[in-house]
This record gives structure tokens, C-alpha cells and sequence, in this order.
């Protein structure tokens, strides 16, 4: 269990202001200037020893993802980071933003002089219009203080963010979508290579970092990348905040270590299960686009990227949510079913049409009015549609259907059976 001296978090809760004084308080900007001092390399080197994987969903390398940035002078780079949180059961980085939004204007600092950026975007979820306010008041703050413009914070190093706001799309998230989004054009993925890494923003090399990402960085400098990597296993490491919610007895928001079981997670900070742990049914570790797990997986696994990938799960963004033996899972998956149907983009036929198709026949189950056969031709289709679209979520859309019926084939076919006999 994370005690109080590590973590990064400690106004998680809003007990405290998000002003600048109060985060100066915390510790935030703290010889900022000291850490630009040490330079780039050494900057992304301490990032690589802390072995921080992208807090967004996808878990990949950030030191490694810095490093791809061009390092001519010459190239104008950005940074923006993705606070376009719409993965239903998240609601971290809302809070990170709302109670500690200095943490991540200073992150974005340290990050952007890392990758030879001078101007940072942050492209914020349209309906998050309170944090909207609070985060564009800490950014004045900081602009007040000369913490961040013209030579900010007394490095040298001059530094604009601008902060930007979506309008409610969720395939925004999607880093290459939220580009265009943020260039003004409809929200559609774009075809990769080339990268952002090569060309992004306005054709100019891009790294897209999710909130909690960058908000981590200015802690993980100041205390040493070795610090950071000494939580949690190899390859999965460091402090994470995870959202609970669904049928516990106290849904949170909870910084802990990584690889920390899920049950002692649950039984820990959300006060347990509603009526007891044995009366769990199943848990989606990972925000709604990972496939759900059955108690019986739920009572060792552990809450880190390879341990999930392992039980064939994942952990995105790390948001549990909770569902207990009264749950109709096939009406719950249903209901995510309809999520991405709505939220697709429509620029990829297997997504555009298969989502659609995959929601009906979900409802077609869960009226009763469907047999076997339909569940293998709708197994058929998520195939179809996995791996075969231009982003993830043709992926996030197929995932749950297959994780639902991985390991409640057999209940939910005693119950079509049942109502054909009724």
C-alpha cells in the first residue's frame, strides 16, 4: 500500500485550493528552474530510468516517445496533451485537473523544454467546463508569476500554453483525431505512418501525452527516476491514480502503487463490494473498452499492464468498475455497444457499419430473442471489425462484446434457452 510521503497526488481530494499559493505550498514549482538546468537528455534519460508508461490507455514507453521527437533546432515542435477524458468510468485526470492543475502546467513545462517545444496545447474534454475555468485560471497564475511566457521560470526557456476546448466527441481522444480537431477540421483519425512524432500539428513534429502522464513528470525528476521505478513490478512501475466506481460501497478516485491486487484496491479505498466480495460477478479493470473479468480472475489479479494483458484484459486507464451479481451483463455491454455506435466517426466501414449491427444484435440477446448461432455470427463480426479501422475504437467497440461472452457464454445461453421454453 502507497504511503503518504509517495504520493504525487496530495490534493487528489480538493481538500486544499488549486491556487498557485497553495500548490507552492505542495511543492509544486519547486526549483523548476534547477531541473531545465540539467538539461534535455538528461531530462528523458531520468524518464526512461523511471520507466513511466502513458497513463492514457496505451502504456507505451515515455522517456522512448520523448525521444523520437527531431531534435533540429530549426523544426518548430509541439507538445499537446489529451485531457479529452471520455472513456465512460474515467474521471481521473478531471480531478488532477480541477485540484492540481499547477502540477500539470509545470509537467508540460519540463516536457515541452525536453522535446525543443515552445508552445504546449491542451485540448480539453468540452462538457469539463468548471476544470475548463480552473485550469485557465492556474495558467494565468503561472503566466502572473513568470513561471511560465517570456524566459520562463528565470531558465531561459520561453513557454506559451494555450488551452483549447473539444466539443464533445469522444473520438477525439484518439491523438491524431484530437490534431485535426484542434486545426479546426472535423475530429477524423488519420492514417499513420507518418506519426505525429514526424508530422503532426500543422505538419510539425507532435507528441500527444495524456494528462496524468505529464502532470507525474515534475515529481518523478525531483525525487529521481529510480524512486519512481521502485513502485510497483518491472515494466510496471511507479504511483497511478485509479477510479472506482458501480457497485461499491464508496466509489473514489485513489492514487496506489501499480501491480497492487484488485481485490485489496477494492477492499482498501472503495469500502468493498455491495453486499460483500462474494457477491461480485464481474469487474471491467480498464474503462469501458477493455474486456470485463469474472470474480474468480478478480480474486488475484493484479492491477499493472502485464498482469490484465495476461488474463486477456488490459489496463487503459485503470477505471474499475464494479458490477455485483444483480447486474444483466449483457444489457450493460449493450449499453457500452451503443456508446461507441454513437461515437463512431463513420470513416471506417467495419466501424461505421459493424458498431451499429453489433448494438442490435446485443439488444437482439438481451430481449431473448436470439440463439446460438446469432452469438457466434455476432463473435464473427467483432472479429471483422478488431483490427481492421484506422484507430481503436473499432478495438474498444468489439472488446467487450467478446470479454462478455469469453466467460458468460454458457450463463447467457441458459437463459435464452429458458425463455424459448417459458
Amino acid at each position: 500500500m502507497l504511503q503518504e510521503k509517495d504520493k504525487i497526488f496530495t490534493n487528489l481530494f480538493g481538500d486544499e485550493s488549486y491556487s498557485l499559493k497553495s500548490a507552492l505550498k505542495r511543492g509544486d514549482w519547486d526549483k523548476t528552474k534547477n531541473l531545465i538546468a540539467n538539461g534535455r537528455e538528461w531530462i528523458i534519460d531520468e524518464m526512461k530510468k523511471s520507466e513511466l508508461r502513458g497513463r492514457g490507455g496505451a502504456g507505451f514507453p515515455t522517456g522512448l516517445k520523448w525521444s523520437f521527437m527531431p531534435k533540429d533546432p530549426d523544426l518548430t515542435n509541439y507538445l499537446v496533451v489529451n485531457a479529452d477524458e471520455s472513456e465512460p468510468g474515467t474521471c481521473k485526470d478531471r480531478d488532477m485537473i480541477r485540484n492540481e492543475p499547477h502540477k500539470l502546467i509545470e509537467g508540460c513545462l519540463l516536457a515541452s523544454f525536453a522535446m525543443n517545444a515552445h508552445t504546449c496545447y491542451i485540448y480539453i474534454r468540452g462538457e469539463y467546463f468548471n476544470e475548463s475555468v480552473v485550469l485557465q485560471k492556474a495558467i494565468d497564475e503561472a503566466y502572473e508569476a513568470g513561471l511560465i511566457g517570456k524566459n520562463a521560470s528565470g531558465s531561459g526557456w520561453d513557454f506559451d500554453i494555450y488551452l483549447h476546448r473539444g466539443a464533445g466527441a469522444y473520438i477525439c481522444g484518439e491523438e491524431t483525431a484530437l490534431l485535426e480537431s484542434l486545426e479546426g477540421k472535423k475530429g477524423l483519425p488519420r492514417l499513420k505512418p507518418p506519426f505525429p512524432a514526424n508530422k503532426g500539428l500543422y505538419g510539425s513534429p507532435t507528441t500527444v501525452n495524456n494528462v496524468e502522464t505529464i502532470a507525474v513528470v515534475p515529481s518523478i525528476l525531483r525525487r529521481g527516476g529510480e524512486w519512481f521505478a521502485s513502485f510497483g513490478r518491472p515494466k510496471n512501475t511507479g504511483t497511478k491514480v485509479f477510479c472506482i466506481s458501480g457497485h461499491v460501497n464508496n466509489p473514489c478516485n485513489i492514487e496506489e502503487e501499480m501491480g497492487m491486487p484488485l481485490k485489496e484496491l477494492i477492499e482498501k479505498h472503495a469500502g468493498g463490494v455491495r453486499g460483500g466480495w462474494s457477491n461480485l460477478k464481474a469487474i471491467i479493470p480498464g474503462g469501458s473498452s477493455v474486456p470485463l473479468i469474472p470474480k474468480k480472475t478478480c480474486d488475484t489479479v493484479l492491477m499493472d499492464f502485464d498482469s490484465l494483458s495476461a488474463v486477456k484484459s488490459g489496463l487503459g486507464t485503470a477505471a474499475v468498475i464494479v458490477m455485483d451479481q444483480s447486474t444483466d451483463l449483457v444489457k450493460a455491454i449493450a449499453k457500452l455497444s451503443h456508446f461507441y455506435k454513437h461515437e463512431s466517426c463513420g470513416q471506417c466501414t467495419p466501424c461505421r457499419e459493424g458498431t451499429g449491427w453489433m448494438w442490435r444484435m446485443m439488444e437482439k440477446i438481451g430481449s431473448g430473442h436470439a440463439n446460438s448461432s446469432d452469438i457466434d455470427k455476432l463473435l464473427d463480426v467483432t472479429k471483422q471489425i478488431e483490427g481492421h479501422t484506422i484507430c481503436a475504437l473499432g478495438d474498444a467497440a468489439a472488446w467487450p462484446i467478446q470479454g462478455l461472452f469469453r466467460h458468460f457464454r454458457d450463463e447467457i445461453e441458459d437463459q435464452l434457452k429458458k425463455i424459448k421454453a417459458a
